[in-house]
């Protein structure tokens, strides 16, 4: 019998409806540890952004483009944990990990979007401090508030459009009945190991689009702190020095940790997946450290530190009153 166009594109499309995330370990008394672990950890990253964004807005000292910026890396940290975070701490508890194949698209979309822009934004931020630092009569006219809104809708823009190719073309490929998912997320390299499609096209989508991105932004970052480290080794004087690098200190700790895990789990070729050992990789810049920034941003920014005193100082004197 001869099959007809509309019955073969029925035949090779995914039946699957829902996957099963395999998580970390079936072992009940692991899982239980587990859940306390990060549901601590998440409670810390709700805590610290939410805080980081709250401080910025009510500090009319951190009004500039700098804790502007700061104020939407927290937001960005807060939604591509909160994606992914939920969804593994009720994993841990339940009998089924269970998630719908529109939740897994959701989820993969969302994630996908806030870590690319994470990317542009950070390069954002490094271009702020190079301008900062190395043409600071031209500051208030290069990094306006127009200027810096622009790069905050190009980021939001770019990671969007990114993450929607990717999870487009995911998404048409057929699962063949298999919905185990060997990872806590809905993330791209287990969805391409556990298709039985060709997958050469995804594999050259997310080396291109992913490849761009991270080693742009990335480029941009080492540019300008090139750029800026040149400058201050100019200045005369060691405190002069170590003031103006005290600024970018805490930026780059942040790239430092994001971009060693992300550059390693998305620029390689699908025979090099490990996922075991990518899920925990996954775990570093998905779950923690979205808690960490704030710490770093924190405790190593002395204009945060100053806020935060003077926020608890007139809250405390409100009270008393």
């Amino acid at each position: 019998m001869k099959i007809q166009p509309k019955e073969m594109a029925k035949e090779n499309h995914s039946a699957v409806t829902e996957f099963i995330l395999l998580g970390f370990t079936d072992r009940q008394e692991i899982k239980t540890s587990l859940f306390v672990l990060f549901l601590i950890i998440y409670m810390a990253t709700l805590v610290g952004n939410i805080g980081i964004i709250l401080l910025i807005w009510i500090s009319p000292g951190l009004h500039t483009p700098m804790y502007f910026f700061l104020n939407n890396l927290a937001f960005l940290d807060l939604s591509y944990s909160s994606a992914i975070t939920p969804k593994m701490l009720v994993n841990f508890l339940a009998k089924k990990k269970i998630i719908s194949y529109a939740g897994c698209i959701v989820q993969m979309y969302l994630f996908a979007s806030f870590a690319d822009a994470e990317c542009l934004l950070l390069a954002a931020m490094a271009y702020d401090r190079y301008i900062a630092i190395c043409n600071p009569l031209l500051y208030p006219v290069l990094m306006s508030r127009k200027m810096c809104i622009c790069l905050i809708t190009v980021s939001y823009l770019t990671g969007s459009m990114s993450s929607l190719v990717h999870t487009c073309f995911t998404f048409r490929l057929s699962f063949c009945d298999s919905p185990i998912i060997n990872h806590f997320f809905c993330d791209i390299p287990p969805l391409l190991a556990l298709s039985c499609s060709n997958t050469y096209i995804n594999e050259i989508l997310l080396f291109a689009l992913c490849g761009f991105i991270q080693t742009s932004t990335f480029l941009v970052i080492l540019v300008s702190y090139g750029c800026i480290l040149v400058t201050i080794l100019r200045i005369p004087s060691t405190e002069g020095r170590h003031k103006a690098f005290s600024t970018c200190t805490s930026h780059l700790t942040a790239v430092a940790l994001f971009y060693s895990t992300l550059l390693f789990m998305y620029l390689r070729p699908s025979s090099h997946y490990a996922l075991d050992t990518d899920k925990i990789i996954s775990v570093f810049y998905t779950v923690v450290f979205p808690m960490v920034n704030p710490l770093i941003y924190s405790l190593r920014n002395k204009d945060v530190k100053e806020a935060f005193k003077r926020t608890l100082e007139r809250n405390v004197c409100h009270f008393q009153e």
